[in-house]
């Protein structure tokens, strides 16, 4: 276990972009805090980009410089990095939750750290099969 550290989801990391969103961005910002992520995270926001910046508002510029102070606060863990076990776990959970989280929960498990995700359908899902690990702010 790795203390002061959490594991963030994608979902956090999109709306810490959205300058409302100020509350997210500044536990990213706690120094006392150590976040990790699977290295999928940077796809899946450029693969969203444009999404994100029409909802944003932002302009590129001020989108490239928010998205780079909050990637600089996260360590980036290849998935191939996390044990196979921790990977067929996580997968167990989210298979049928949303299978697409399974990396970010298996980073968890592997870590034994927090799991941090605002999606609630995520979280409701995981409890009912006995995870329990989340970060709450």
């Amino acid at each position: 276990m790795i203390s002061n550290s959490v594991v963030i989801d994608t979902n956090l990391v999109f709306s810490a972009l959205i300058p409302r969103a100020s509350q997210i961005r500044d536990i990213l910002f706690e120094n006392n805090i150590n976040f990790y992520s699977p290295n999928i995270l940077i796809s899946e926001i450029f693969k969203h980009k444009d999404k994100l910046l029409k909802n944003s508002k932002l302009t590129e510029s001020e989108f490239d410089i928010y998205f780079n102070g909050i990637i600089e606060r996260i360590k980036f863990i290849p998935t191939d990095f996390i044990g196979l076990d921790s990977r067929q776990k996580a997968y167990d959970l989210c298979f049928d939750v949303d299978i697409k989280d399974t990396p970010f929960v298996a980073l968890s498990i592997d870590l034994a750290i927090p799991f941090w995700t605002g999606d609630k359908k995520l979280k409701d899902g995981l409890k009912q099969k006995g995870f329990h690990d989340f970060y709450n702010h």
